[in-house]
């Protein structure tokens, strides 16, 4: 639905050297600053003109955001500025974390992987293509939902903790990072904040123009995983229409510690179910102590959708995400 107009607005491209440099220009010039990874979604937002930033901090000479480096504790830290393809093919990522390195490889094309970061997956904004078509929204700052009308097109859209806007979280790795327990550090004027994963998304009760909890400033800079679930078992599964390119409908993450034949320990997430991803507690507490099997996952995958409201044409999710919830507790291992 999106006009293409190619022709992008001006702006004064600013290139730091260092995080501090860029966390201060983001302080400098708050709310008509536009940060800039790889720049796969922005130039999208910039070409539409939907996107009019008065100055653009290209992140791609900070080398300090680049890089995995494995932690004395056994667990990682990956700079937010590290591509797709380093974090689907590092070996330490891939014998200990294997669920991250599942749910990037599936992010796109290898192409896009190639150019794209982990700290853009991760803060990428809302497909809904109202809103990316610059429709006065109530994401845009409007006062309707086109997606929630009698008329509206809604196949992709949320099923679960909608608040007005009913468009949802688009990232892949999102969903394994708040299964993997990860850390995002955050750098603003006032100091280094780390913050849980799945504290680092809001939904549309929160800030219905935000899909993050970023503000004028803030500059993430790293994600932390620790050792916690390394070498676990794990489960990523991505559904979309098509089978490379395309954004989920929706996906499960999960990774699970067994102990004879039992859940001893598991944390599972799911995304495109709602605007932010869903860290599923209530299945974990069910399934705890619970036998790994299908019986298990039958039950578990109920609980998932309790409260679920199917819009006009996305009804599907529901079956859907109580199904992807049952393989991801009865499936089988990811192992790279």
């Amino acid at each position: 639905m999106a006009v293409i107009r190619d022709i992008m607005p001006a702006f004064d491209l600013l290139q730091p050297s260092s995080a501090a440099e860029a966390q201060k220009l983001l302080q400098q010039n708050g709310p008509d600053a536009w940060v800039m990874a790889g720049g796969l979604d922005s130039f999208d937002w910039l070409k539409d003109r939907i996107k009019k930033p008065r100055v653009l901090v290209d992140l791609s000479g900070v080398e300090e955001l680049k890089g995995v480096r494995p932690a004395s504790d056994g667990g990682v830290e990956i700079g937010a500025m590290t591509t797709l393809t380093e974090v689907v093919r590092h070996p330490f990522i891939k014998e200990h974390f294997a669920l991250l390195s599942q749910g990037a490889e599936l992010a796109a094309s290898p192409q896009i992987r190639n150019q794209g970061t982990l700290g853009g997956n991760v803060s990428q904004d809302a497909r809904c293509h109202y809103y990316r078509a610059g429709w006065p929204c109530y994401r845009a700052g409007g006062n309707i939902c086109y997606a929630d009308t009698p008329t509206g097109r809604n196949r992709e859209h949320a099923i679960l903790n909608a608040d007005r806007c009913v468009a949802v979280n688009p990232s892949d790795s999102a969903p394994a990072l708040i299964a993997l327990d990860a850390k995002f550090v955050i750098q603003s004027s006032k100091g280094q904040r780390v913050v849980d994963a799945e504290d680092y998304y809001i939904g549309p009760d929160i800030d219905i123009t935000h899909l993050n909890i970023l503000q004028p400033g803030d500059l993430l800079t790293a994600i932390r995983i620790p050792a916690t679930y390394a070498g676990a078992t794990f489960y990523f599964e991505k559904i979309r229409d098509r089978n490379v390119w395309d954004f989920a409908l929706l996906n499960v993450a999960s990774a699970i510690k067994v102990s004879s034949g039992n859940i001893d320990q598991m944390r599972i997430a799911v995304n495109g179910a709602a605007a932010r991803p869903l860290h599923l507690t209530a299945v974990e507490q069910f399934a705890k102590g619970k036998p790994r099997n299908a019986a298990t996952g039958e039950e578990a995958g109920k609980i998932a959708v309790q409260g679920a409201v199917p819009l006009q044409f996305n009804a599907y999710k529901i079956p859907l995400m109580r199904n992807l919830v049952k393989r991801a507790i009865a499936g089988v291992e990811v192992t790279s």
